[in-house]
C-alpha cells in the first residue's frame, strides 16, 4: 500500500479533499502532529508522498516553536531527493523557506473567498482546474514569501502574488486552501475565531455564506487538481 505522511499543525486543517483522493488511489495516510511527533527522527524519504498542512504560526518563529527547524530540515531532505511533496498554506511557506526563499508578513491578511489569477504556466498545469472559471478559492493567511529560485509561479491574487508555485516536477505549493471540504468550515470558524475577530478583514457570517456558495465547486475543482498532479508524479 502506498503511504502519505501529512504534517498537521492544527487538527481541523487536515488533508480534506486531498485525503479523499489519496484514499481512493490506495494510499494510507498518517498524520504527524507538529510539536508532538519527533520530526527530527522522521525518515523524509520513506513515504510515497510528504504533505505539509496549514497552521496559524509563522516559519520565522522557530525561537518560539522549535519543531519548525526540524520540519524545515525534513523538507530539505525530501527536496534534495526530488521525491513528491505538497505544501498547503504554512506548508507552502515551509517549502519556500526550505528552498532558500524569504518568508515574511504580507501587506495585508487575506482571509475569505476570492478567485485565483492563473499564469500561463498555471493554465498548462493541474492548477488549471482551480481557474476562476471553475471555482472561487478560500484564502487564510497573513504571511507571504518570495518565489524560490528555480520555481514556477502558477497563480496569484491581487494581495498575494505568490499563491501557487511548482518546483521541478515533484513539488506543488499552494498558499491557498483547495483542500477545503465544505462541511468542515465550521471547525475552521471556531478554531480561527480570534483571528477573524481581531483582523477585521471579514466576518464569520461572510465566510460561512461564501462557503455555502462556492464550497461544492471548490471540492470538485480541488479533487481534479490533486488527481491530475498525482498522476503526473506517478502516484
Amino acid at each position: 500500500m502506498k503511504k502519505a505522511l501529512a504534517i498537521r499543525h492544527v487538527h481541523f486543517e487536515d488533508c480534506g479533499t486531498l485525503g479523499d483522493v489519496l484514499r481512493e488511489r490506495g494510499f494510507e495516510i498518517e498524520y504527524a502532529e507538529a510539536g508532538i511527533a519527533g520530526l527530527r527522527d522522521t525518515d523524509a524519504l520513506a513515504p510515497d508522498l510528504l504533505i505539509g498542512l496549514g497552521g496559524p504560526i509563522s516559519v520565522y518563529e522557530s525561537d518560539l516553536y522549535p519543531f519548525i527547524s526540524d520540519e524545515l530540515e525534513l523538507f530539505r531532505r525530501r527536496i534534495a531527493a526530488k521525491k513528491p511533496v505538497i505544501g498547503i498554506c504554512l506548508g507552502a511557506q515551509m517549502l519556500a523557506h526550505a528552498l532558500g526563499a524569504k518568508v515574511y508578513p504580507g501587506k495585508a491578511k487575506e482571509i475569505g473567498w476570492k478567485p485565483l489569477e492563473l499564469t500561463e504556466a498555471g493554465m498548462n498545469s493541474p492548477v488549471s482546474h482551480l481557474a476562476a472559471s471553475n471555482t472561487s478559492m478560500l484564502h487564510w493567511h497573513g504571511d507571504t514569501f518570495d518565489l524560490p529560485d528555480g520555481a514556477t509561479l502558477l497563480a496569484s491574487t491581487d494581495i498575494t502574488k505568490n499563491q501557487i508555485y511548482s518546483y521541478g516536477d515533484f513539488l506543488l505549493a499552494l498558499q491557498c486552501h483547495p483542500e477545503l471540504k465544505r462541511g468542515n468550515i465550521e471547525s475552521w470558524l471556531i478554531g480561527h475565531a480570534s483571528e477573524i475577530a481581531t483582523s477585521k478583514v471579514t466576518t464569520v457570517g461572510a465566510i460561512r455564506n461564501d462557503t455555502e456558495k462556492f464550497g461544492d465547486a471548490l471540492q470538485a475543482a480541488g479533487r481534479k487538481c490533486f488527481e491530475k498532479w498525482l498522476e503526473g508524479v506517478g502516484l
